[in-house]
């Protein structure tokens, strides 16, 4: 499939998916009624249902969607490793652990202080991966070295809510760190903006280097790739992006492994070309994700975080097992 049919088709189907997430929540409305408000013509409730609740939601699932996608196939065309992941890596646990520090004990000195700490974690994080890929090419080394991040930041997490000065703020923490996007605003959405365009830029910029590095880092540097400009980008990109999605929505995994790898056939398996197709593609599964979330029965809503995980979990054995036996 050419490049230009498949992002239109994405980008089709992307809109799709959010105009059919204005349509469902406790509040019964029709496509009629949901048009108007669109337009700012319903009524003064419809209006604010659907720009104050269901559209900032809907473009939160996508955004976060996005920049897990984009930074996952970047993440797997810089190591030349199809597990390559920010959750499997343990990048989002990091950004999430040090987001919750500061929702805990600094939450209220800025606006800002969540993305910043959000960032600060999953850069970290991701400059230890690309540390330890330079060093080996094991993926087997590489993913139990992010085993070794998320659960390290899984038990400072744990250490954290032990130890946290305001009790009555946990449940709010848990329900967070399980990853969602429900009651999110334009406000969170500006917030955390900055940051997923920046990463966005750093990530698109490297694309082209990035295929010339599926040909080996020696043919890459001989045709002017600059190896340490690259690996910078990409960790400043992909460590950006994961923050602020965190900070968005909290830790979302798998959807960064799985949107690239069904990409990929449609690409000719060129990181460069996967990196926006991935991201509308991890931006859609999530998008339907949280569709799926609001229609399921029961008393309290699931977490967006638990249904990635529980369909994206499966899919990523399945993928690991595939590579086993073709290797």
């Amino acid at each position: 499939m050419r490049d230009p049919a498949l992002n239109l088709g994405l980008a089709a189907s992307s809109l799709s998916a959010l105009a059919a997430a204005c349509l469902f929540g406790s509040t019964p409305m029709d496509v009629g009624r949901v048009f108007a408000a669109l337009l700012g013509q319903g009524s003064a409730v419809d209006n604010a249902i659907i720009w104050q609740i269901r559209l900032p939601r809907a473009l939160s699932a996508f955004l976060v969607g996005a920049a897990l996608g984009a930074s996952g196939a970047a993440l797997q065309g810089l190591l030349r490793n199809p597990l390559a992941e920010p959750g499997v890596l343990g990048v989002s646990a990091s950004a999430a652990l040090c987001a919750s520090g500061v929702l805990l004990w600094g939450g209220s000195v800025s606006a800002w202080s969540v993305p910043v700490a959000s960032v600060i974690g999953a850069l970290i994080a991701t400059a230890i991966i690309a540390i330890v890929a330079w060093r080996t090419h094991s993926i087997l080394t590489l993913i139990l070295v992010g085993v070794g991040l998320s659960s390290l930041a899984g038990a400072l997490m744990s250490l954290m809510l032990n130890l946290a000065p305001h009790p009555f703020s946990l449940t709010d923490l848990f329900n967070w760190t399980l990853g969602s996007v429900a009651n999110r605003s334009f406000m969170d959405i500006a917030q955390v903006s900055p940051f997923l365009v920046l990463g966005a830029v750093l990530l698109a910029v490297s694309g082209r280097s990035l295929s010339a590095l599926t040909l080996g880092e020696a043919t890459a540097a001989s045709v002017g790739v600059n190896l340490v400009r690259l690996r910078v980008l990409i960790v400043l990109g992909a460590g950006l992006a994961t923050g602020a999605s965190v900070a968005l929505a909290g830790a979302i995994g798998f959807v960064g492994i799985v949107a690239p790898h069904l990409i990929r056939p449609l690409c000719g398996h060129d990181p460069a070309r996967s990196l926006l197709p991935a991201a509308m593609m991890a931006g859609l599964l999530l998008v339907i994700a949280d569709i799926g979330v609001r229609l399921m029965p029961g008393v309290f809503e699931l977490k967006l975080g638990v249904l990635a995980a529980l369909i994206g979990a499966p899919l990523f054995m399945l993928i690991v097992l595939r590579r086993s036996s073709s290797a």
